[in-house]
Parts: structure tokens; sequence; C-alpha cells
């Protein structure tokens, strides 16, 4: 059996059902994901409580069920993106600071977008590139097997996103684009290679990927914190005011201090909607196993 074929029927279901009967398809999924994924659901019931500050374990459990909710409503708005045209994804989205990204294209030499795990974060990157014709490239958690990644590669490529995979060679596919003054997408509230930068989110230490500061460090770009938010019927972009990333002394010391701004930006960003961060990997470790423990 092909390792994409369970990505296919999704893709191919989330296209052709009307999307009021996908919706509620994607929220019955969910909920039956959470109930199945008990492992997954106790990483995200304790990211969720950090993140929310809510230790009722009834109010959290409502908290988990949306977030996993946030979850289905992400992928069946990902699956279904390809079909839709220019207009109906412009008329499905709205911005709050996109002189931002502007600005920062105006200089020549691209921009760089951080988000969270939060929300519906590829209706931007198609808006961008698709509504706007401007260039975007995103660099993507590389995928096994190789099959799978690629499947998804061809997903967003068909909404007009550039693939980049998480590697070796990621940083140079960056600052090319970037020299083509591209919009350049990382999520960044999720550390993948264990080579993390130490910040405080929400009071307790975490870890959050080098990328973001070191690739704007180099290439002499801002940072703008960015998350998409889920509305009833539509998606609402935010994106914050830009960190500056600016060399001061050594290497190592600007990318701390830059990915400490970032961090507190992206902080803030999910707090406006904790119900929305589907993160099911552990941030605070040590809060995930004393959850598990408990």
């Amino acid at each position: 059996m092909r390792p994409t074929l369970g990505y296919e029927v999704g893709s191919a279901v989330a296209r052709w059902v009307p999307t009021p009967l996908a919706a509620r398809a994607a929220q019955f999924g969910a909920r039956l994901a959470r109930h199945r994924l008990r492992d997954k659901a106790a990483i995200l019931s304790a990211n969720l409580q950090v993140a929310s500050g809510i230790t009722d374990p009834e109010e959290l459990a409502e908290l988990t069920a949306a977030g996993f909710e946030s979850y289905g409503r992400y992928w069946a708005e990902s699956l279904k993106m390809p079909m839709l045209s220019r207009t109906e994804i412009d008329r499905g989205f709205s911005f709050t600071g996109l002189e931002r990204i502007m600005n920062g294209l105006a200089g020549g030499n691209g921009v760089i977008i951080a988000l969270p795990h939060l929300g519906g974060w590829e209706w931007a990157a198609a808006w961008l590139g698709r509504v706007m014709n401007n260039g975007v490239t995103a660099v993507v958690e590389s995928l096994e097997p190789p099959e799978v990644f690629e499947w998804f590669a061809q997903l967003r490529e068909s909404y007009d996103v550039e693939v980049v995979p998480l590697g070796p060679k990621a940083g140079a596919a960056v600052a090319a684009a970037l020299a083509r003054n591209r919009i350049v997408t990382l999520l960044a509230d999720r550390d993948i290679g264990g080579n993390g930068i130490d910040v405080e989110m929400f009071g307790q230490p975490t870890q959050i990927p080098a990328g973001p500061a070191l690739l704007a460090l180099r290439a002499g770009v801002p940072i703008l914190p960015t998350a998409v938010y889920f509305r009833d019927h539509d998606r609402m972009c935010i994106i914050d005011p830009p960190i500056k990333a600016e060399r001061l002394g050594r290497l190592r010391d600007d990318v701390n201090r830059v990915s400490a701004e970032l961090a507190t930006a992206l902080e803030k960003l999910i707090s406006h909607a904790p119900e929305q961060w589907h993160v099911l990997e552990p941030v605070w470790p040590e809060s995930t196993e004393s959850s598990q423990s408990a």
C-alpha cells in the first residue's frame, strides 16, 4: 500500500465534500483522535496547562478538546486548499499588520515570518502566494518516508508555496530565497532538531529553534511574529511589530537575544487563543512528565 494513500483519500474527501459537511467531519475526527491518541492528548494537555494557566481538570479537558478540534480544522482546510480559487481564499481571510510585510519587502532583502503552530497558518501562505503573488518559501519538517514529504511538498506547491525541507541545506536555501526578496515562513515555537536556544515562555524554560534568529541576523532582515486565528467562518492573520535582527556583539549572544525576544512575541500570540494552539510534542518536557505520571 502506498504510504500516501491515507492522505490522498483525506484530500479527496476534503476537496469534494461541501465545506459545512467537511467541517463536521473534521470535528468528529478530532474527537475520535483525542480519545484514541491518549499519549498525544496528554502532551497537548500539559502544554496547554502551562500556556493557559488552567489547572481545573474539567476546564483543561475542554481546552484540550478544543485544541484537537482546531487541529482537525487545520487539516481539513489545508487538504481543501488546492481546489480553492483566489477569490475564495481572499474572501476567507483578513490581515492586521500587512503593511509590515510590504515594508520589509520594499527593502529588497526579503522578510522572515515566524509563526506558532496555531490556527490555520497554511491559509496565510496560500493568500500571500496565490492572491498577492508574493514569492513564499516555507521551511518544513522532513517527514518519513520520503514519499509522504514529497506529497505534502506538492500540496503546498499547488498553492504557490516553495517548500524547503528542514536540514543541513535549509540555511543556504533560505538565504537564497531572501536574496530573491521572497517571504520566508518558519514555524518557531518548537525545537525539532534538538539544538535549540534556551528561552523562557509562559514562565518556564524551554527551547525554540535557533534558525529564525540566526537566519535573520545573517541576512540583516527583521523577524515578523505572526499568527493566523480561526474565526467562525474565516481566518484573521495578525502580524506584530518586527523584531530587529541587529549584530551587537558575538553571533551566539545576538542569536540568544533575538530568540528571547521572539519567544516573548510568540507567547503573546499564543495567549490570544490557546485553544487553537495544537502542539502535540512536549514544549516543556518536565511538565509533560509530571502530567503523565499524575
